[in-house]
């Protein structure tokens, strides 16, 4: 319980009774009835109704072994590789994902690859080795394999194929990874378990970001901070993923899982759980990435409002709290977003307009392929003021860059599919564990959005594995109540 410890009694003490006082009074019960009235006409709208309840969730039953599987597993059989993999490691999917998704933070990019398709190559095997398996319906598996062959023709097409072949592989096994994750997950201990190996590696990165800021560690890059408009930020974290925004990105996908967490552990789990969210969130302010913050307030304001959405009374209190804490270094930082006298803004801005003329000019429908080779091989003749830039600063723009328009409008369409396989899943979950971790991905999701509109999140990969991990994870959330409780090696 919260109250076991000292300092989360106190704390809990205090917001008590400061919600207590603000919900008695006449403003509070007034507050309180607008929501509730509000949330019933919310729940009850036609809106709700049809974004709730996708025509993929209709039909929630394991599928049926196509003709190709059924050879496939007879060759297999044939071949008498049963003898062979039975009771092998080379079985547990479970194992490869999840060290894949875990180990992601701290690992070389090659070596998380090399994890990735040892999970996708373990998944599949499974599948050969077990003829009565049935794997539920990946709700957003038909957009997952059309991005995958809209990259594919990107890559193939490139304006520099050399250069765009290892990144295009790259990008595929990341997103057919997701789905390995998906049907890897099989007990609810398996799931609970990968969420609090998550939030153990956040809050590794966050110390050793913490570290470095102190001693000073690590590679720091004029262009990251304006010094004319920032003199007082001497050094910004970037931890284990040599960016700081790449880094604030990873915390926005950790975070709410981090209060997921505290918010359904008990006993000295709780005080874990309270020392991984300060950990992180004290690392997250030391990246100094702007957008990270915009992108965690986001998902913070949608997490609490899906948890209990009469905590917006207490929304200006927070932000007059957060403004009267935090350092006067950190408030300017914050407080410069979309000023165009900042370097960095005006950076970005040039950086958008001169790629968006590259897609007017004959890149919009199968772009220019992936990867800084090309880009720069093309950007160069469209750049304002002589901008050098290894991408565009824009996840959206950047996947139509590099794979064309019908990508991205698929890329919407599986995050349109994503969040309302969540919406329904919320609509009717009684369980409190399952609702908490799916609010905790629809929040670090939209979060990751929102910042993703001020940089290309996927520029580092093990960044862009996580996200797609992170999807698969919430969709597992979404089914959760349905999930066996075999144990982690069912």
């Amino acid at each position: 319980m919260i109250q076991e410890s000292l300092i989360l009694g106190t704390l809990w003490h205090v917001l008590s009774k400061l919600w207590n006082a603000l919900a008695s009074s006449a403003v509070g019960r007034g507050f309180d009835a607008l929501c509730r009235w509000f949330g019933a006409r919310w729940h009850e709208s036609l809106i709700v109704s049809w974004f709730c309840t996708p025509h993929c969730l209709r039909d929630t039953r394991p599928a049926e072994p196509g003709r190709l599987r059924g050879w496939l597993c007879g060759l297999y059989e044939k071949l008498r590789l049963e003898r062979l993999f039975t009771g092998s490691l080379f079985l547990q999917s479970f194992v490869w994902c999840g060290l894949a998704a875990a180990l992601a933070p701290l690992l070389p990019t090659m070596a998380v690859l090399g994890l990735a398709m040892a999970g996708c190559g373990a998944c599949a095997l499974r599948l050969l080795h077990n003829r009565a398996l049935r794997l539920r319906r990946l709700p957003t598996m038909p957009q997952l394999l059309l991005y995958c062959a809209f990259y594919l023709v990107g890559t193939l097409t490139s304006v520099d194929p050399r250069g765009s072949l290892m990144i295009g592989a790259i990008t595929i096994v990341f997103i057919l990874f997701s789905a390995a994750l998906y049907y890897a997950i099989e007990t609810k201990q398996q799931l609970d378990a990968l969420v609090a190996v998550l939030v153990a590696a956040g809050a590794v990165v966050a110390c050793y970001g913490i570290l470095q800021y102190k001693f000073r560690w690590g590679y720091q890059s004029a262009a990251w901070v304006d010094e004319d408009m920032f003199s007082a930020i001497a050094f910004r974290v970037c931890s284990t993923l040599q960016n700081p925004n790449m880094l604030g990105q990873y915390f926005i996908l950790i975070i709410p899982l981090g209060g997921a967490m505290l918010l359904r552990a008990k006993g000295w789990r709780k005080l874990w759980y309270f020392f991984c969210c300060c950990a992180l969130c004290l690392c997250m302010i030391l990246t100094f990435s702007r957008g990270a913050w915009l992108g965690l307030l986001f998902a913070g304001l949608v997490f609490f409002v899906a948890l209990l959405p009469r905590l917006l009374f207490l929304a200006p209190l927070a932000l007059l709290a957060l403004w009267r804490i935090m350092p006067a270094t950190v408030v300017d930082r914050f407080t410069s977003i979309g000023d165009l006298g900042d370097r960095s803004t005006s950076y970005r801005v040039n950086i958008w307009l001169g790629s968006l003329r590259m897609v007017r000019d004959g890149h919009w429908l199968t772009g220019i392929g992936p990867g800084e080779a090309a880009f720069n091989k093309v950007y160069p003749f469209y750049s304002y003021d002589t901008i050098v830039a290894p991408h565009s600063h824009n996840l959206f723009l950047q996947i139509v860059v590099d794979a064309g328009i019908l990508a991205l409008l698929v890329f919407l369409w599986l995050l349109l599919r994503h969040f309302r396989t969540l919406g329904n899943a919320l609509r009717k979950e009684t369980d409190p564990t399952s609702r908490l971790y799916q609010i905790a991905f629809a929040s670090g999701t939209l979060g990751f959005l929102v910042q993703a509109m001020t940089d290309y999140s996927f520029y580092n990969y093990r960044v862009m594995l996580l996200f797609w991990a992170y999807l698969a994870l919430g969709a597992a959330s979404a089914r959760r109540s349905e999930l066996g409780t075999g144990g982690l090696f069912p």
